[in-house]
């Protein structure tokens, strides 16, 4: 099988259809795997072999076709048989011919059927394919209260079509890619031709092509470690998102998107840290009624990180706290130190998060009370915990489930562990270390050449402003500066 795949990479289709069908039935396994099928036919006196994937193939489409070939008489296929057959009597839009062995074997494994000849040096492929897909539901990581209902779905082709209906742009580019030797992904590089910065597309299509894998499993998680290889860097360098009217918006601002297929995710890239605080439902209010929005959630993000340690920290320093607010802090310290506590409640959070993904959707709610009543409030009633532990615990993991992104909330709760760690252990010298090293991350961290936290560092004052406030669209006229966009203004022709 080695021997057979080397010689693969340079075997071309040969005049001799017996000797082109024991090579492609020995490297696609005919015979071996149920699902892949090559059948010999006979067409206006000339043999022919079939090999498509069962259950890839449009059954309608390959019926008409096989019917309408049925008809001819050899007269209709000589003297050029493929010119006759591509131009002439194979009614189907998506229609190639190849003379590489190699792209008929990656053509009939990711769907298209490949017909070989008789007699001919080229194989004809007709890209009838149809996989497994579902309806594009809304995403239910980014729900809006008004909004499309439409999302993105685990087909490539399905994915790319939700796109370009929002975007009609003729310079709307839609590069396509595979990686990974043995998995042969579908990967798309999309862009506008005349707004995105070419170097970045550029490093964008270097990337993919250095990729040197068998195949991404994990499909566009896979592909963001190898692109951005930050391993230990726990913030995100790339925004998801499953809503095609957000793809269309960064789109339009100047971002690259890679799609990967079967992943209803679309890659954002670059992106800042501010990209991960920003929601669809945001836009989809009145601009005061989305900048308060867009407040309460900063609000929740900082307590999702803060605001746990910073209890902890005026509990056992209670002398931090002014006379006012002396009421903070525990008057019964339980059973267990306070550190302790806090420890066996994140984890118990943690185990909750990942038992609620893996229980059925009906059950969910069950889970949740007994969780709360029978767990929570039981520990409160025995000593084990606090009762403030709980409220403070709570507040915080409410501002996790808050924040817009699910990779950027996973970050934070991360950092609030470290924060609690330092602090327990340094209390208020350790806490400023934390959150300084926590600050000076961010500063450093770049996304592909893009300061991760812009427009903070460096200060872009009115771009910082439309972060915090959100602007009315029709004041925003220009493109994010950051992305070195070829069209900065946003006002200008629709012509192409």
């Amino acid at each position: 099988m080695e021997k057979l795949s080397r010689q693969l990479e340079h075997q071309k289709v040969e005049s001799s259809l017996e000797k082109n069908s024991a090579f492609l039935d020995e490297i696609l396994g005919v015979g071996k795997s149920f699902d892949i099928v090559g059948r010999d036919l006979v067409y206006g006196g000339k043999k022919f072999r079939l090999y498509f994937v069962d259950g890839f193939a449009k059954d309608d489409v390959m019926n008409r076709i096989m019917e309408y070939l049925g008809q001819l008489e050899r007269k209709d296929l000589v003297p050029d048989v493929i010119g006759h057959l591509l131009h002439t009597h194979i009614g189907y839009l998506e229609v190639e011919k190849t003379d590489e062995m190699k792209k008929i074997v990656t053509a009939v494994l990711s769907g298209p059927l490949a017909l070989l000849v008789d007699g001919e040096r080229e194989a004809i492929l007709i890209d009838a394919r149809s996989y497994p897909a579902r309806n594009p539901d809304e995403s239910e990581l980014e729900r809006v209260v008004r909004g499309s209902r439409d999302g993105f779905v685990e087909t490539l082709v399905f994915n790319t079509a939700l796109t370009r209906r929002r975007v009609r742009d003729p310079s709307l580019r839609m590069e396509y890619y595979q990686v990974g030797k043995r998995s042969m992904t579908d990967i798309c590089l999309s862009y506008l031709e005349d707004v995105a910065d070419p170097d970045l597309v550029e490093i964008l299509r270097n990337r993919l092509r250095e990729i040197q894998t068998d195949g991404l499993p994990m499909a566009e998680k896979s592909l963001e470690e190898y692109i951005f290889k930050r391993h230990w860097n726990p913030y995100p360098m790339v925004r998801y998102t499953e809503r095609p009217d957000v793809a269309a918006v960064h789109l339009l601002e100047g971002h690259v998107l890679i799609y990967v297929d079967t992943s209803p995710s679309v890659m954002i890239t670059p992106t800042t840290f501010f990209h991960h605080v920003q929601h669809a439902e945001e836009y989809r209010q009145k601009p005061v009624i989305g900048a308060v929005l867009r407040w309460v959630r900063f609000v929740a993000m900082f307590a999702s990180v803060f605001l746990l340690p910073m209890w902890y920290l005026v509990a056992v320093q209670p002398d931090l706290l002014p006379d006012a607010w002396q009421f903070i802090g525990p008057k019964k310290p339980g059973e267990l130190p306070l550190f302790l506590q806090i420890v066996i409640a994140e984890v118990g959070v943690e185990i909750l998060r990942m038992a609620s993904i893996h229980t059925p959707s009906p059950l969910v709610t069950a889970m949740g009370l007994v969780a709360a009543i029978l767990l929570g409030e039981t520990a409160v009633n025995v000593g084990l915990f606090t009762s403030e532990v709980i409220l403070y615990l709570a507040a915080a993991v409410i501002g996790t489930y808050a924040t817009p992104s699910y990779e950027m909330s996973l970050a934070n709760q991360l950092v609030r562990v470290i924060l609690l760690v330092l602090t327990a252990l340094f209390q208020l010298p350790g806490f400023l270390i934390g959150v300084a090293a926590w600050l000076v991350l961010l500063a450093l961290t770049r996304s592909l050449n893009t300061p991760y936290m812009w427009p903070l560092i460096p200060i872009n004052l009115k771009a910082l402003w439309d972060v915090l406030v959100r602007s009315p669209m029709p004041i925003k006229s220009k493109r994010p500066r950051i992305l070195s966009p070829n069209d900065p203004d946003r006002g200008g022709s629709a012509d192409p």
